[in-house]
């Protein structure tokens, strides 16, 4: 299967303006945020092919297991009897929120499916355990058994204008974001309590000068995205961090030093 290049238009801000922050600002790749989301949720919709050859897709809990989804199904479910006709299947995980749908992020997992046996199932169900214990208790009935997909390819689409397909390979490599289960919190108090520490890393930091108000939209371990009010209306700013970071504490003394900086 080919691989487009990535595209990562800034949507707040459109391709037809000019970046008002530094466009070499480290972020994460594609990879990151692909394989980010899959193991931030935990379930998604099953793709499977029908004896008819048409797509069939269903609901279903998973875990990621070095790397790739692993489920635990029933022999009597139809998406099982699918794989057993036929192993070619995908994932599909999207990111759950309010607003436009078409917004969120979403990703693509695609490859064949089989079943775990052995030391491997142990493991695998170990990991789905982690996330959804229920499995613990069906996964000692004999119709259950633990499948895993192979990852072929990779699929990921950040909301509007930030999209490509993702090497195998790189998703493979690629680690969670360590702030990703504490993002929201994060953004809630930062747009809660210290709106006027946003305009301010806004106007030290970017060529923002004129923004009047502005709301943080996103944290990862590289830094923070922020929409910014100014006069051309709303505008994507995104400043770094100085080195990654993995807790929430990191970002708190993070931020604080750089309102102290702008200040200064």
């Amino acid at each position: 299967m080919g691989m487009s290049e990535p595209k990562d238009a800034h949507a707040s801000g459109g391709t037809s303006q000019t970046l008002l922050y530094d466009a070499n600002v480290p972020t994460p790749t594609h990879a990151e945020r692909a394989h980010t989301l899959a193991a931030s949720i935990g379930t998604g919709t099953l793709c499977t092919l029908d004896q008819r050859g048409y797509p069939y897709g269903s609901f279903v809990t998973y875990a990621l297991h070095a790397g790739a989804p692993v489920f635990v199904i029933s022999e009597m479910a139809e998406h099982t009897r699918n794989l057993r006709a036929d192993v070619r299947a995908s994932l599909l995980v999207v990111e759950p929120g309010d607003g436009d749908p078409l917004a969120r992020a979403r990703v693509t997992l695609v490859g064949p499916a089989r079943v775990v046996d052995g030391a491997e199932r142990e493991e695998a169900l170990a990991s789905m355990v982690a996330v959804h214990p229920n499995a613990a208790r069906y996964a000692g009935f004999g119709d259950f058994h633990v499948w895993t997909l192979a990852i072929e390819a990779v699929r990921y689409i950040g909301g509007y204008g930030r999209m490509s397909w993702v090497e195998a390979k790189d998703f493979g490599r690629a680690t969670p974001d360590p702030l990703a289960p504490h993002a929201a919190g994060i953004l809630a108090h930062m747009n809660a309590d210290h709106g006027a520490s946003l305009v301010e890393y806004c106007k030290a930091f970017s060529q923002a000068k004129d923004t009047t108000a502005a709301t943080m939209t996103s944290v990862d371990r590289y830094g923070f995205e922020m929409s910014a009010v100014t006069a051309d209306g709303p505008r994507p700013i995104r400043l770094p961090f100085s080195q990654p970071l993995a807790t929430p504490d990191e970002v708190r003394r993070a931020l604080v030093a750089m309102v102290k900086q702008a200040r200064g």
